[in-house]
């Protein structure tokens, strides 16, 4: 009798130690992707995930075709609305710092084990410090003045599909859009060349939305051996309706490896590369004598090295997990005249249940 059901009895055994190994894996703080990647993850059937991210980003001094340029040298660039009546012939407002702050809301929802539901809702808050110097002759200093624009940047919806799921490998497919909701006309005053105070409309960069519908596909790859998680992400976004402008197309690659140092904490490197097209459209009451009024000085490629770690908890009943990434520039090549990226930090907390 025991020989009969014995075979039986070792499938059974080994299908069930997959199935307990995949759900310890999924316990395990690697299971969700470092906090800078987006739907890094499914989850099972009837689960629900809240989570809230906050990404503080940081430019200062200016690049040319990928390499630094000096104040001096971004006063000789032209200025391409030098046919305007009182525009100086060359730039004559030279940005100096940008702090960029990002707060992401989520909630996601699997009504199936191969389908998980994402929406998301982000905010921005934009601050920029700029330099204003006389239009002619000797190109005095005139002074320093800020700017500013905050709104609720855009809404989102995804889906997460499963492609493959086993005990070492796991891939899904994306699949969204999001709607750009912020504004595209924010104004502040400003110093011009003249040394005068005037309210304008905020160049590209300072504008919380471009008021466009974009779509976005790609894949999701994680594969495990041990203590340790190879991910890699591919997302393709396109604009598919957009007002007098949009950001320009662009692709988002990320790769990572995590390592999970006991029960609770994961740490993981990253390496992410994002190439974008330059702005598309015009919008035509941004004029003034600064590289970011310009829609030729947006997009490029960028390369970024990402450090962080994730920590599980398991408090009241409810699985809980916080994250942090520092983000440092490796190299970045943009296009035209446009700000140096410094420093970027990530940090998230979620809630599972």
């Amino acid at each position: 009798m025991l020989k009969k059901y014995l075979p039986v009895t070792l499938i059974a055994i080994c299908f069930s130690s997959q199935l307990f190994g995949m759900e310890m894996k999924m316990m395990m703080p690697s299971h969700n992707a470092p906090i800078g990647v987006m739907g890094g993850h499914l989850l099972m059937k009837g689960k629900w995930m809240l989570s809230s991210r906050r990404h503080h980003m940081t430019m200062k001094g200016n690049q040319l075709n990928g390499k630094s340029i000096s104040d001096a040298k971004v006063l000789q660039q032209a200025n391409p609305f030098s046919s305007m009546s009182n525009m100086p012939s060359q730039l004559s407002i030279v940005p100096q710092e940008m702090t960029m702050d990002m707060l992401m809301l989520s909630t996601m929802y699997a009504p199936s084990d191969d389908l998980t539901v994402m929406s998301m809702a982000m905010f921005v808050d934009k601050e920029m410090t700029l330099d204003t110097y006389g239009g002619m002759m000797d190109r005095d200093y005139l002074g320093s003045f800020e700017t500013s624009s905050k709104d609720l940047s855009n809404l989102s919806l995804f889906a997460l599909y499963k492609l493959r799921q086993d005990p070492r490998n796991r891939s899904h497919l994306h699949f969204g859009l999001i709607k750009n909701t912020g504004k595209n006309d924010s104004s502040d005053e400003v110093l011009t060349p003249m040394n005068m105070v005037a309210n304008i409309t905020l160049p590209y960069g300072m504008q919380s939305s471009d008021r466009s519908n974009r779509l976005i596909i790609g894949t999701t790859n994680v594969s495990t051996l041990g203590q340790y998680s190879f991910g890699a992400q591919a997302l393709f976004s396109a604009a598919i309706a957009k007002d007098d402008w949009s950001l320009g197309d662009y692709w988002d690659l990320n790769t990572w490896l995590q390592k999970d140092y006991n029960e609770d904490l994961s740490l993981s490197a990253r390496i992410r590369f994002k190439s974008q097209k330059k702005i598309e459209g015009r919008d035509m009451t941004i004029m003034a004598p600064v590289q970011t009024a310009n829609p030729l000085n947006y997009g490029g490629q960028t390369t970024d090295l990402s450090f962080g770690a994730n920590l599980a908890l398991n408090l009241f009943g409810a699985k809980k997990k916080l994250g942090v990434e520092i983000i440092l520039p490796l190299q970045h090549n943009l296009r035209g005249l446009q700000m140096k990226r410094k420093w970027s930090l990530v940090a998230g907390y979620t809630v599972s249940f």
